[in-house]
């Protein structure tokens, strides 16, 4: 679809996500017609700035972020951004606003299409959708909400801003954006499940022995301890990421791939989510915090994180599912702040059948690295080319540098996404529910066991996080990714 009329609100205008995220990824949509001439983009937040400081701040963000800019082009793109100074709090600022959003809906012939992005702090999602809502910005056409994470902070404040949504929008005009479900090769997840028939047939309990995911970060907090000693890796990374890739990965074969039939699947796999008891998280489930060395803090010196601070920095566990190709394998995971090297990463690990060549023969793996590159390869069993013991070997299906450069941005796409109306790749409510349902559960042992004295265990920087052999269903197993 090309030359998509819209009025797009941007609450959060001068913020940093704008910047590097939201305005790159919508210049590259105008490159490629998919909005054009009948488009305008209004950015709001609090600053005092000019309609053409804005436009400065747009063309900054372009050139920081795309090489070889037409200028001619940019300067014709960021001519249809203007700004409203807002107070998010104050109900006249909405009715100024509504007048701007009629006035340039008119004069580029929108057709009444609205999409509200909502990309500005967590704490005033439920109070701007309140107001579309009693100041009647919607539109007479289309009307979308783009909403960034985190969609609360437990499940409790979920659902009291899911309600607040609903008094604007119906859940089929709400995006959830979390801009991991944007990667080329989480995207390909699906794909390579579902259109390869030697991939699909081994994808199920009777050939998996296990499934390992990794989503590793070199670096620690930084400048957000503030914001990460209220959050923790549990519900920074797992409630959002990686359970949605583990979704991707254990999710039945959908009807079709339309968006509905991929989030019914979706459903269905988590109603049979096993959500873990104290028990099961002391078994289950390990919690770290790094240490320092000489050139760094460790978290508990970092700035404005509580000395005494138990918040997690590393956490690794175990999901299994009770439907489901899957149904009853361990999918385990890990992440962690300064760890040894910046990784994504999905093991498949296949069971290894007794054979001829006993314990000389390895587990077949399928793996797929989503970050920082762009590759699927097998680890098969093959002959050493001096005598006839075995060796792995891995079949590769990488892109080219050619093709590398063509993958869009996360946020490129799923903006795109949000112009012609395909949710695939968002959460939505239903699922959101689930995984909080989860991370409130293994919460909620943490601080029992706070509470009795607990605390994470520490861990050295830049290594793999602290000791998890015990996530293990099976003494043997271990991290393939080591």
């Amino acid at each position: 679809m090309n030359n998509i009329p819209t009025v797009m609100i941007l609450f959060g205008g001068s913020g940093d996500l704008a910047h590097r995220k939201i305005y790159p990824a919508l210049f590259n949509l105008y490159r490629r017609n998919v909005i054009r001439d009948n488009f305008a983009v209004i950015g709001t937040a609090r600053r005092p700035w000019s309609h053409e400081y804005l436009r400065e701040q747009v063309a900054a963000a372009v050139h920081e972020s795309i090489p070889d800019v037409d200028e001619a082009q940019l300067t014709e793109f960021a001519g249809h951004f203007y700004y409203q100074s807002h107070d998010v709090t104050n109900v006249e600022h909405y009715v100024t606003l509504k007048r701007l959003a009629q006035e340039l809906d008119e004069r580029y012939e929108c057709g009444g299409n609205r999409i509200f992005y909502m990309a500005m702090a967590p704490s005033f999602f439920g109070t701007i959708a309140e107001h579309i809502a009693d100041q009647h910005l919607t539109g007479s056409g289309f009307n979308r909400l783009v909403v960034e994470k985190p969609f609360g902070t437990d499940l409790a404040s979920a659902e009291v801003l899911n309600r607040q949504i609903q008094s604007s929008f119906a859940e089929d005009q709400v995006f959830r954006i979390d801009h991991y479900l944007g990667k080329e090769m989480v995207q390909n997840i699906l794909p390579l499940r579902f259109g390869n028939s030697l991939i699909k047939k081994v994808w199920n309990a009777d050939m998996v022995k296990n499934v390992q995911v990794t989503l590793a970060e070199r670096l620690g907090v930084e400048a957000r301890g503030g914001y990460y000693d209220n959050s923790g890796a549990l519900r920074d990374m797992v409630q959002n990421h990686i359970l949605q890739i583990i979704t991707l990965l254990a999710m039945p074969e959908p009807k079709d791939l339309s968006d509905k039939a991929i989030h019914a699947a979706k459903e269905d796999l988590l109603a049979s989510l096993r959500v873990p008891g104290e028990q099961a998280v002391r078994d289950n489930f390990v919690r770290g915090q790094y240490l320092g060395t000489e050139n760094t803090f460790e978290y508990v010196k970092e700035p404005n994180v509580a000395e005494d601070s138990k918040t997690e920095t590393y956490v690794a566990g175990r999901v299994e599912f009770g439907r489901g190709p899957l149904a009853g394998v361990p999918i385990y995971f890990r992440t962690g702040k300064e760890m040894r090297e910046k990784k994504t990463r999905v093991d498949l690990v296949l069971k290894n059948e007794p054979g001829l060549y006993g314990d000389k023969a390895q587990a077949d793996t399928i793996t797929i690295e989503i970050d920082p590159a762009n590759q699927i390869y097998f680890r098969l069993n093959g002959k050493t080319i001096a005598g006839s013991d075995l060796r792995p070997e891995k079949l590769r299906y990488r892109f080219s540098e050619n093709e590398q450069a063509e993958v869009p941005d996360g946020y490129e796409r799923l903006i795109h996404d949000v112009f012609v109306n395909d949710s695939t790749n968002f959460t939505k409510w239903e699922e959101l529910k689930r995984y909080w349902e989860f991370v409130d559960a293994i919460e909620a042992a943490w601080q029992e066991e706070n509470a009795a004295g607990g605390k994470p265990v520490k861990y050295r920087p830049y290594c793999m996080g602290p000791d998890t052999s015990k996530i293990f269903a099976d003494p043997k197993d271990g991290w393939i990714y080591q």
